[in-house]
């Protein structure tokens, strides 16, 4: 099935900013800050079809954990499909954002290619709006994130997540607040990143 989808990304994880995993001045990233990686990633779809279903305007949301020193590097993620869809909508971003209907960039996703482990994929009211340098994203009652504040750097900063094709802007995360079973915490302070993504099956 083809599938082309494209708008806006935003995230935040543990890391300090700049966040060491993504690219900055063309450096490829290393190691994360603290060993374990804990974040929310979110995508606003702007225009969207996979196959003949039209996503457009609808959002996704993945809550993931994954350590640098466990073997491979596994993932634990719950997936989140907005609620504003209907049955068919949910059905078609979910196998897009799981990897079942590959594609180039999506294929290279770290939770696509590493080994993961899927606990759930929940369907929530998912609101994604513009707040200062930032956004602010809701995701029901598992995920309040709010980065509103750039972080004061000249550097060209990239990840891999949208696209190094995509330059996009390091954020200082006001909350990041997490209560997603098996996921909970809450944090301050830490890094966030907003950019654009288009991802395609060819």
């Amino acid at each position: 099935m083809t599938y082309a989808v494209s708008g806006s990304y935003f995230e935040s994880c543990n890391c300090d900013p700049i966040c060491p995993c993504r690219m900055a001045d063309g450096i490829p990233g290393g190691r994360s800050t603290y060993g374990e990686c804990l974040g929310a990633l979110s995508w606003l779809v702007e225009d969207g079809r996979v196959g003949d279903v039209d996503v457009t305007g609808l959002s996704v949301a993945l809550v993931v954990r994954y350590s640098d020193d466990e073997l491979g590097s596994p993932w634990t993620i719950v997936l989140h499909v907005d609620a504003d869809g209907d049955e068919q909508q949910r059905a078609a971003l979910r196998d897009v954002f799981l990897g079942r209907l590959g594609g180039p960039h999506v294929g290279v996703l770290p939770w696509i290619r590493k080994a993961s482990h899927l606990v759930d994929v929940r369907t929530s009211a998912i609101e994604l709006t513009p707040a200062g340098d930032g956004y602010r994203l809701q995701v029901g009652d598992a995920v309040r994130l709010r980065a509103t504040a750039r972080v004061p750097s000249d550097a060209v900063v990239r990840c891999g997540i949208p696209g190094y094709d995509e330059p996009g802007q390091e954020l200082v995360a006001e909350e990041l607040t997490v209560r997603d079973d098996p996921f909970a915490y809450e944090l301050t302070g830490n890094c966030a990143f907003a950019s654009r993504f288009s991802y395609a099956s060819e």
